[in-house]
C-alpha cells in the first residue's frame, strides 16, 4: 500500500508540473522570451504528466494545432490512465 502512495504522490507532482510547465511556456510565446522546448513539454506529459499536459493545453490554448501534441498527449494519458488502473487491480498492489 506505501508503494500505491508514493506513485500517488508522484503523479500528482509531475502532473502539476507539467500543467505549470504548459502555462510558463505560453506565457514566454507571448511576452518573447526563451521558451520550454517541445521536448521537454512532451517528455513531462510521457513521464506521467499527461493529465497534466492535456489540462494545460486547454486551460491556456497552448500547443492544441500541433499534431503531435494534438493526438499524443491524449494517447499518453490514456495509456497512463490504463497502466494505472491495471496495476491497480492486479495482484502487484493486494
Amino acid at each position: 500500500m506505501e508503494f500505491l502512495i508514493v506513485i500517488v504522490v508522484y503523479l500528482v507532482a509531475v502532473n502539476v508540473v507539467a500543467f505549470l510547465l504548459f502555462g510558463i511556456d505560453k506565457w514566454k510565446a507571448r511576452h518573447a522570451r526563451w521558451r520550454i522546448s517541445e521536448t521537454t513539454l512532451f517528455g513531462m506529459a510521457l513521464m506521467g504528466g499527461g493529465l497534466g499536459a492535456w489540462l494545460g493545453m486547454r486551460v491556456w490554448h497552448h500547443k492544441t494545432l500541433h499534431r503531435l501534441f494534438r493526438y499524443g498527449i491524449p494517447f499518453l494519458l490514456i495509456l497512463h490512465l490504463s497502466l494505472f488502473v491495471f496495476l491497480y487491480s492486479s495482484t502487484c498492489f493486494s
